[in-house]
């Protein structure tokens, strides 16, 4: 069910909350042009949502007329943070706030890569046993994983950056 913008209001409704108020209406499952004039309603097309940039976030914002003269969902870039003062009367910048932010999606991103590594170093444990002899590409394989935390790119590592296994 989508949504409705009365041509007289121009609020805008969900299809069952026009349903509500028009009760003495029988109404087909499928609304033409035909049923909206009825109804003196538009309907509301899906749009795309914003562009945005790192810290922001694509806000629903009403709807709006498009170049052909459909209604469709009005979509804003939002910043994510803004200067904050709390209870106390400390100030935190939007910088301070978008820079913890980061640090906290820096922080997932290098606990799933050392997951991934310790798993790739626990799958060539048996080479490092006393009685196996581990090949030179081995030991240069599991030291570039053990090593793979002072990359210039970590924790945004690439698929190039990881070692590949001998």
């Amino acid at each position: 069910m989508g949504e409705y913008r009365n041509r007289t209001t121009g609020k805008v409704l969900s299809q069952g909350e026009v349903r509500a108020a028009n009760p003495n209406m029988s109404l087909p499952r499928v609304w033409t042009s035909g049923v909206c004039d009825a109804l003196n309603v538009d309907p509301v097309f899906a749009s795309p949502a914003a562009t945005t940039s790192a810290y922001q976030t694509s806000v629903r914002d009403g709807v709006e007329k498009d170049s052909k003269g459909n209604w469709v969902e009005k979509y804003v870039a939002k910043d994510m943070f803004a200067d904050t003062t709390d209870e106390d009367g400390k100030k935190t910048t939007k910088a301070e706030h978008e820079a913890a932010y980061q640090a906290t999606l820096d922080a997932n991103t290098a606990a799933g890569h050392r997951a991934t590594r310790d798993s790739k170093l626990a799958e060539t444990d048996f080479y490092a046993l006393s009685d196996v002899t581990m090949s030179s590409e081995m030991t240069t394989y599991r030291k570039a994983l053990r090593d793979l935390p002072t990359h210039k790119n970590w924790p945004n590592l690439e698929d190039a950056d990881w070692p590949t296994k001998p």
